[in-house]
């Protein structure tokens, strides 16, 4: 049997700065006002919950702090070349450069900053962040990152069942 729950929006929304590639082109530097979408998949605990709505909303909420107001880099583009240097990041697309301040920088380990790989790296970034608070009954968990409304990146996280 599988229960789940959800959180989403109000809280759960961060502002930041990115371009993606794509068929071998650099989209002009943006940004977005994303809201996230949580939904957990587990086993009842023996209070009968999934997990505490209020537990799930501060970790996903920590996680959107990480990323608010800063500059989403892909660091393992096939597209871009990127050099970190001690106080910044220059990424290089063609004769394109643009030097970015490190404190302003989120290095992301993924290959393009789609929604969809937000939402990968959000949902492992968030398992882990609940793992360490002794949420071991989970099974999945599904992220959906909405870079505007109507248009959302989604990605679903097996867990593996605690021993």
């Amino acid at each position: 049997m599988s229960f789940r729950v959800t959180v989403e929006r109000n809280t759960l929304r961060f502002a930041a700065a990115h371009f993606t590639t794509f068929r071998g082109e650099c989209e002009p530097l943006h940004g977005h006002n994303y809201d996230v979408f949580v939904e957990v998949r587990g086993d009842l605990t023996a209070d009968s919950w999934v997990i505490d709505f209020s537990e799930l909303k501060q970790a996903a909420a920590a996680v959107c702090k990480r990323l608010d107001h800063k500059f989403l880099l892909q660091q393992q583009s096939r597209e871009l070349a990127v050099t970190a240097a001690a106080d910044s990041y220059e990424v290089a697309f063609g004769d394109l450069r643009y030097v970015i301040p490190a404190r302003d920088v989120v290095a992301l380990p993924i290959d393009n900053s789609t929604a969809e790989r937000l939402a990968e790296w959000f949902a492992r970034t968030l398992a882990g962040d609940l793992s360490s608070r002794g949420a071991d009954n989970l099974r999945e968990i599904t992220v959906g990152i909405e870079e505007a409304p109507g248009q959302a990146g989604w990605f679903t996280l097996a867990l593996p069942a605690s021993a």
